[in-house]
């Protein structure tokens, strides 16, 4: 069984499947974000995030934020931009946060059973925010404030366009009944 808060979850993923679970979407950020992306002056945009935020929707915690850190975090050491690893793998896991406390309530409501739900939905905009935020910090640590300005627009193309495919993700997925049959 897995814990949120002070509150047990029933049906909870076994061990080995929320294991393995956790390995995919790590294994799926890392390839949508090499691969599925589209080159900007100062890093990329990508649909890795999608996978982020699929993760954080399905995945029981704290396995929601291991699998997005670390899968974000292998995309930039494995795509030559190691120098951000360290600020992705926060931000990515932050990226986490707003679903986890949003899923704290639905599993209190006993109505944590899809994918795409309004709580959910709304907890794009935070992420979202957290993104172009934390990559605002990052290119200013790592260039200059010119810099980062001129990368938030790029930054919130990128966690908008993860958004939308994590919404056609999810609502294809829950007309399978995924979250349940995961369970």
């Amino acid at each position: 069984m897995t814990t949120v808060g002070s509150k047990t979850q029933k049906n909870a993923f076994s061990a080995p499947k929320t294991l393995a679970l956790t390995a995919m979407f790590a294994a799926l950020t890392t390839v949508l974000t090499m691969f599925v992306r589209v080159s900007t002056p100062l890093g990329y945009i990508h649909a890795g995030d999608a996978m982020v935020y699929l993760g954080a929707a399905l995945l029981p915690q704290p396995f929601g934020f291991i699998s997005a850190s670390l899968g974000g975090a292998l995309a930039d050491l494995l795509s030559g931009y190691a120098h951000f690893s360290v600020f992705t793998a926060m931000i990515k896991a932050l990226n986490v946060l707003p679903f986890f406390i949003a899923r704290i309530i639905l599993i209190k409501k006993n109505k944590d059973d899809k994918i795409i739900s309004l709580p959910l939905l709304l907890m794009l905009l935070p992420s979202a925010l957290i993104t172009v935020g934390g990559y605002f910090a990052a290119n200013a640590l790592l260039y200059d404030a010119g810099a980062a300005v001129g990368e938030l627009l790029t930054d919130a193309v990128q966690a908008a366009s993860g958004a939308v495919i994590f919404i056609l993700l999810g609502a294809g997925l829950d007309r399978t009944r995924l979250k349940q049959r995961l369970r």
